[in-house]
């Protein structure tokens, strides 16, 4: 019962969903990559996590350690000065935290809504103090992770579904609907001899080959948003041209769903024909971390690609450009919902490129919210051309950096 650091080769997202927060203070893995979902989990969580660390099983239990998820570093027996040192860090981002109100705009007024992932109603708390001004991205998958055998009732669905949605009144939360495969396998749903997984039948495909299991989700939604004042928006993963499109707005039209329909862009293809795609839906939302994944052929489990992983490469900052251009185009919004909007810095370029929105882990809000107010909606678009600029995503982060601190 003693708090402690969990060492591991590897963490399932559905064994890392199960953490405990109050005992376990930060966990460290062997493998996995940076946008891994266990990775994003952690962060959900409260919980410090580095991931593809070499040697990390080496350490023997007993071993003192500690862990800073914000650099991706672990020390080893720190010594008092470097105790003193993150303990100094922790209580500078405490305070950045309390500080930090109101909705995100840059310091000339541009809005730009902060709004929180979330995973299901335990996620709903520290979305509400952070601050959060709605929900860009609810993982409604981990409802269906606790058997993976079988689809939970539509009953129980919109239980959940509505302590959710209860939680944001006058406000806009985004349901994605279940996006499983890869890494996230459902006995009932998803192919188990596939060779390659990530690039078969996952996501919308396999709900569109099971279209009972997507009924039963858009029939929950719909009865949990009932007699509700919230702005429900619900989005399908996994997107890859307008048919795709059009096949979930159908399905959300039949099952008499009230809300907008959306789809995510994780796909080059759904980039770069962006504006097909919204003659079909009335939002976009970029999952910046499969697309990362897609853009670079470089797996988000595989630690040894994780450079490759990174949402500063130039490749992917002009594929969020076209979205967002696309969507400005349509008179439509274009949000981000990976993990690069809880990036400060980042979230300030994603900004320049026409990003409408911001979707992040609760922790990271004030410290985006903080981060935007410092600078007018030129100066990022200036940092977000700067970026695009350059060739690799150091020389993006540094030539962003500069711009943003008047260098």
């Amino acid at each position: 019962d003693e708090p402690y650091v969990l060492i591991a080769r590897d963490l399932a997202p559905a064994d890392t969903a199960l953490l405990d927060p109050a005992l376990v203070l930060g966990f460290v893995t062997e493998e996995g990559g940076p946008t891994s979902h266990s990775a994003i989990l952690a962060r959900a969580l409260g919980v410090p996590a580095v991931v593809a660390l070499p040697g990390a099983g080496e350490l023997v239990e007993g071993t003192v350690v500690a862990v800073d998820g914000s650099t991706g570093e672990i020390f080893v027996e720190p010594d008092a000065a470097k105790r003193a040192e993150l303990t100094g860090a922790a209580e500078a981002r405490k305070a950045a935290l309390a500080a930090s109100s109101g909705p995100g705009a840059t310091s000339d007024g541009h809005k730009v809504p902060l709004l929180a992932n979330i995973g299901g109603p335990g996620d709903v708390k520290a979305a509400v103090e952070a601050g959060a001004e709605g929900v860009g991205l609810f993982r409604t998958e981990f409802l269906f992770l606790d058997d993976s055998s079988k689809a939970p009732s539509e009953e129980k669905q919109a239980e959940v579904y509505r302590e959710v949605l209860s939680a944001f009144p006058e406000g806009r939360v985004v349901v994605r609907v279940l996006d499983a495969g890869a890494d996230k396998p459902l006995d009932f749903l998803t192919p188990s001899d596939e060779p390659n997984p990530a690039l078969g039948v996952r996501g919308l495909r396999s709900l569109l080959d099971h279209p009972e299991v997507l009924r039963t989700q858009l029939s929950a939604l719909a009865k949990a948003a009932e007699g509700l004042p919230v702005y429900l928006e619900v989005m399908a993963p996994m997107v890859a041209d307008r048919a795709d499109a059009k096949a979930f707005a159908d399905a959300c039209r039949e099952a008499g769903l009230r809300a907008k329909f959306g789809a995510m862009v994780e796909i080059p293809s759904a980039a770069l024909r962006a504006r097909s795609i919204l003659q079909e839906v009335e939002f976009l939302s970029l999952g910046t971390n499969d697309l990362a994944q897609y853009t670079f052929a470089a797996d988000r489990q595989v630690g040894a690609v994780s450079r490759l992983q990174d949402p500063w490469q130039p490749a992917l900052l002009d594929l969020v450009a076209a979205s967002a251009e696309a969507a400005k185009a349509e008179g439509k919004s274009c949000g981000v919902c990976g993990e690069a909007a809880a990036d400060p810095l980042l979230a300030c370029v994603l900004t320049g490129l026409g990003v409408t929105s911001l979707s992040m882990g609760a922790a990271s809000i004030a410290y985006v919210r903080a981060t935007l107010a410092k600078h007018t909606l030129a100066q990022c678009e200036r940092a977000a051309a700067a970026a695009r600029a350059v060739d690799s995503a150091d020389e993006a982060r540094r030539a962003a950096q500069a711009v943003l601190s008047g260098e």
